[in-house]
C-alpha cells in the first residue's frame, strides 16, 4: 500500500535535511582547514571607520588598566564620521600666497558644523607639530583657514586643505583620547 503523500513529503524532507547536514559538516571541515592554511588574516577588518573602532576596542581590552566607565566608542565614531564628511564633502577654495595658502571653506552644506569642530581644534595643533603659522578667520556662512610659512610655502601650497588637516602624528593618539574619554573634539 502506497505512502500517504504527507509522510512521502516529510520523508523527503527529512532526507533533504540530512543531506545537508552532511555536506554542511564537509564544508566546514574543509573551511577550517583553509583557515588554519592560511595562517594569516587580512590586517583591515572592513571599513576604515570600523577598522579604527576594532583596533581601539582591542587595544582597550587589552589594557588592565581600562576605566570601562569612562571609555566612550560613540564619541570616537562621532569623530570618524566627522572626518569622513571633512574629506568627501568639504569645497575648499585654495589661494596660493607668496608664504603660503589661504583656503575659504563655505559652512552651508552638511560638513559646515564638521569643520566648526575640526579646523578651530586643528589649527593649533598642526602650528604646534610644524611651527608654521595657522590662522583661523570664522563668520556665520564662511571659514577662512591661512596657513603659512617663510620657508616652506610650496610644501602647505601642494598639501591643500586635506594634506593639511592629514598633517601630523597626533590623529592616533587624539582617537584613543576620545574613546577613553579623556577628552572631546
Amino acid at each position: 500500500m502506497p505512502k500517504p503523500p504527507i509522510l512521502l513529503s516529510f520523508s523527503a524532507f527529512a532526507a533533504m535535511l540530512a543531506g545537508y547536514a552532511i555536506a554542511q559538516s564537509a564544508h566546514d571541515e574543509n573551511h577550517g582547514h583553509q583557515v588554519k592554511a592560511a595562517q594569516h588574516l587580512p590586517t583591515e577588518p572592513g571599513q576604515g571607520a570600523f577598522a579604527s573602532i576594532a583596533e581601539i576596542a582591542a587595544l582597550l581590552a587589552a589594557d588592565p588598566g581600562t576605566d570601562w566607565k569612562r571609555v566612550d566608542i560613540d564619541a570616537l565614531q562621532a569623530h570618524l564620521v566627522d572626518m569622513d564628511r571633512l574629506v568627501t564633502l568639504a569645497r575648499p577654495a585654495n589661494e596660493d600666497l607668496q608664504d603660503g595658502l589661504r583656503i575659504t571653506l563655505p559652512l552651508d552644506g552638511p560638513e559646515g558644523a564638521t569643520l566648526l569642530r575640526m579646523l578651530p581644534a586643528h589649527g593649533p595643533v598642526l602650528e604646534a607639530e610644524t611651527g608654521w603659522t595657522s590662522d583661523l578667520e570664522i563668520t556665520e556662512t564662511w571659514i577662512v583657514w591661512t596657513v603659512t610659512s617663510p620657508t616652506e610655502a610650496l610644501r602647505i601650497q601642494g598639501l591643500g586643505f586635506f594634506g593639511l588637516m592629514a598633517t601630523g602624528d597626533h590623529h592616533r593618539a587624539h582617537h584613543l583620547a576620545l574613546a577613553t574619554g579623556e577628552m572631546a573634539h
